[in-house]
């Protein structure tokens, strides 16, 4: 079965060349302003939405998806994925795809995540937002191994970053962490305290029942 093609960055149009005006989103995309691109994507909907326009076949469900789960926004990701047409799901496997990573991130399976975001052919469009979450989820992974453990196997840090062990281990050894080679254990390297320049309130409770959910 063919696929309809999504919105399309190019021409910041959907496939039908309609009036609706996705400038902003394709703007926010150029400019890698990736944190406000579910914003954009649910201010359009609503404002397409008011004007009586039929967008539901041509909507960036992936993008939108991906903009959510890019500011660790998983709710909202579900909801965006339980209001979406069946017809949709069934014939736009990118959307699928991105929603397999809210799915792995709603469980917590940390190594199923990377396995989402690997096993699939983005488009064209999705792939800086696809490496750009990527990147963004190894650095919150990171932070978790920071608060949650002082010493750390290399084969568990592995699969927490995403990465082989040669990977991870120069990864973490980049930032301070020693391994003892004869228990191939890792030991934390605690940094210094800055979180109140990165991390809001919300962000802070996201982190903490990801510690919980480790010790449980």
């Amino acid at each position: 079965m063919e696929k309809k093609r999504e919105w399309s960055l190019v021409s910041g149009e959907n496939s039908r060349g309609s009036d609706m005006d996705f400038s902003p989103l394709t703007d926010a995309m150029a400019s890698k302003s990736y944190d406000k691109i579910a914003d954009i994507c649910d201010q359009l909907k609503l404002q397409f939405a008011a004007d009586g326009v039929a967008f539901e076949d041509e909507w960036p469900y992936a993008i939108h998806l991906l903009g959510h789960l890019y500011v660790n926004d998983i709710n909202s990701a579900r909801f965006l994925w339980k209001s979406i047409p069946s017809a949709i799901k069934e014939n736009q496997s990118q959307v699928v795809a991105a929603w397999k990573i809210g799915q792995r991130l709603w469980t917590r399976d940390y190594a199923g995540v990377y396995e989402a975001i690997h096993g699939f052919e983005w488009s064209q469009e999705a792939q800086p937002l696809v490496a750009a979450f990527s990147e963004i989820y190894t650095k919150r992974m990171f932070q978790l191994l920071l608060s949650a453990y002082s010493t750390i196997s290399i084969e568990d840090t592995a699969l927490f970053l995403g990465m082989n062990e040669d990977d991870a281990k120069n990864y973490v050894q980049q930032q301070g962490w020693l391994e003892d080679p004869a228990s191939r254990m890792l030991t934390v390297k605690k940094q210094p305290i800055v979180i109140e320049q990165k991390l809001d309130p919300s962000k802070l409770q996201r982190l903490t029942e990801y510690v919980f959910h480790l010790e449980h």
